[in-house]
């Protein structure tokens, strides 16, 4: 079954596939990007959006790792940074109960509110997932 998108999402490739550089790096994360910011995407365009930020993560796992927190450690020190409560999350994560839930650690962030998050920060999806030495 294919995903049909609008063809402004459309990658050069005829369809995605694992990243093989850097400039193909940066035009999934500018599709991503264009797709994290439509107000109301379709079901076919957030599944689009889930198979290219597969393919991000796995090129910047091999390519770029970081080493470092937990994902809500990272949300946090950013909120921290930029001055932000709980409550300046709601419109990027959707309600109050989401946002307490995943700094309480009772959530995880899914790829859209990492797509989201990432996008409202300027960081590449790959800070909100731990990476340790081990894997």
């Amino acid at each position: 079954m294919m995903i049909e998108v609008p063809e402004k999402y459309a990658l050069e490739a005829s369809s995605p596939a694992p990243i093989t550089s850097e400039r193909q790096h940066e035009e999934y994360l500018a599709v991503l990007d264009k797709l994290a910011n439509k107000e109301n995407p379709t079901r076919d365009e957030e599944k689009y959006a889930g198979v290219l930020m597969t393919l991000i993560e796995a090129y910047e796992e091999e390519h770029h790792p970081i080493l470092g927190a937990p994902p809500v450690e990272v949300l946090r020190t950013l909120m921290d940074a930029n001055n932000l409560r709980q409550k300046d999350l709601v419109p990027i994560l959707g309600s109050e109960s989401i946002v307490s839930e995943a700094l309480l650690k009772k959530r995880e962030l899914n790829k859209t509110h990492i797509g989201k998050l990432s996008k409202r920060f300027h960081v590449s999806p790959a800070a909100f997932f731990l990476r340790t030495l081990d894997r």
